[in-house]
């Protein structure tokens, strides 16, 4: 087993007594820090500073180097999977992730590969390696991938959506080819973050961007089903610890319950869940992370702690029976905007590490 200078974040997932709250926050190494932007500059764009693992381990670390925070995510994208499917991601200007190409029949499904990690994806794999080594132990590297039906939506779409017409069009006229895409795609994820964790990343988080958009039928069919049977195909412990598994679908507070019997360790929630509610539906079963709305950190420092303490409060106290705690990550309710000042990031931090240990009893 590799020495962990601070193992809080994977206690909490895990639900062990911890002395304080851990915190990190999603989008972390992004475009609010200057030294992010300095670095993306050199490397020339998104894409390139993407498949540099040097510098994915260089922007990975910036935002531990500025704040006490208690993981590290891989920088990377969750568009990687399709990109090595074949279908060209590129970046527009103010329009996100596009495709040069789209998947919209079964032929077309069947014709998509299903990635070898180390083969096709070994520039993730080697920022991995790199910044576990870089990180020498201080806190844990979080892997992650996007849920099928996230990566789904945009191959079909060809990009970003706000209606996800073409998806769901698929969906409702062509259900076969659509259910042969997402188990293509969660055969790929499985196969992917299993890559990740054999690489060194010491939990992972599932990414379902864009299943809050779906009916409460439709998600268990299309989303959380494809989300299970990546659950169920995942090395759960390497290097002599348990790796654990966050799952979250943004918008998807009414299934909590649902999610919380998939196997997974924690849930992700956004900021329109109640934090409090959320642990009684959960019963103890999870761990949850989150959930301050990241446009609070536009608000001046003093309103950003207040919040910070509310959010705590809101959980209670994370003790449990027979020892057990009920663990809670602080998190956002998604990824930090790139606006934000880094001073109100800082401010937000601090009021986690300073009011939460008063939730916790001593360990």
């Amino acid at each position: 087993m590799s020495d962990l200078k601070n193992d809080r974040f994977l206690r909490a997932l895990l639900r062990q007594p911890i002395d304080r709250t851990p915190v990190w926050m999603m989008r972390q190494a992004g475009r609010y820090l200057p030294e992010y932007r300095a670095t993306r500059a050199q490397a020339g764009d998104f894409m390139k500073l993407m498949m540099n693992p040097q510098l994915a381990c260089e922007v990975t670390l910036q935002p531990l180097d500025r704040y006490p925070l208690d993981a590290a995510i891989l920088f990377s994208d969750i568009l990687t999977i399709p990109d090595a499917m074949g279908l060209g991601l590129y970046f527009e200007t103010g329009e996100g992730p596009r495709f040069a190409k789209t998947v919209k029949t079964q032929a077309e499904v069947d014709a998509l590969p299903i990635p070898d990690p180390e083969k096709d994806l070994g520039y993730v794999m080697d920022a991995v390696r790199t910044i576990r080594r870089e990180l020498n132990g201080r806190v844990p590297l979080i892997g992650f991938a996007g849920s099928p039906w996230t990566l789904a939506t945009y191959m079909v779409e060809g990009g970003s959506s706000k209606d996800f017409r073409a998806a769901k069009t698929l969906m409702v006229t062509q259900p076969a080819v659509l259910h042969a895409l997402l188990d293509k795609l969660a055969q790929s994820v499985t196969a992917y973050l299993n890559a990740q964790i054999l690489a060194g990343a010491q939990a992972v988080q599932i990414f379902d961007s864009w299943g809050g958009a779906l009916s409460h039928t439709a998600y268990q069919e299309f989303s959380l089903a494809y989300m299970q049977q990546i659950v169920n195909g995942l090395i759960r412990e390497h290097d002599g610890r348990r790796v654990p598994v966050i799952l979250f679908t943004k918008g998807g507070g009414q299934w909590l319950e649902a999610m919380s019997e998939t196997g997974a360790d924690a849930l992700g929630l956004d900021w329109t869940t109640d934090l409090g509610l959320a642990r009684q539906h959960v019963g103890g079963r999870v761990a949850l992370q989150g959930n301050m709305d990241p446009s609070m950190l536009f608000a001046p420092p003093a309103r950003i702690r207040e919040e910070v303490a509310r959010i705590l409060a809101c959980y209670g106290h994370c003790g449990g029976a027979e020892g057990l705690a009920s663990g809670h990550v602080f998190n956002l309710g998604h990824g930090i905007d790139q606006h934000v000042n880094p001073a109100h990031a800082g401010a937000f931090i601090e009021a986690v590490v300073e009011l939460s240990a008063a939730y916790h009893t001593p360990v």
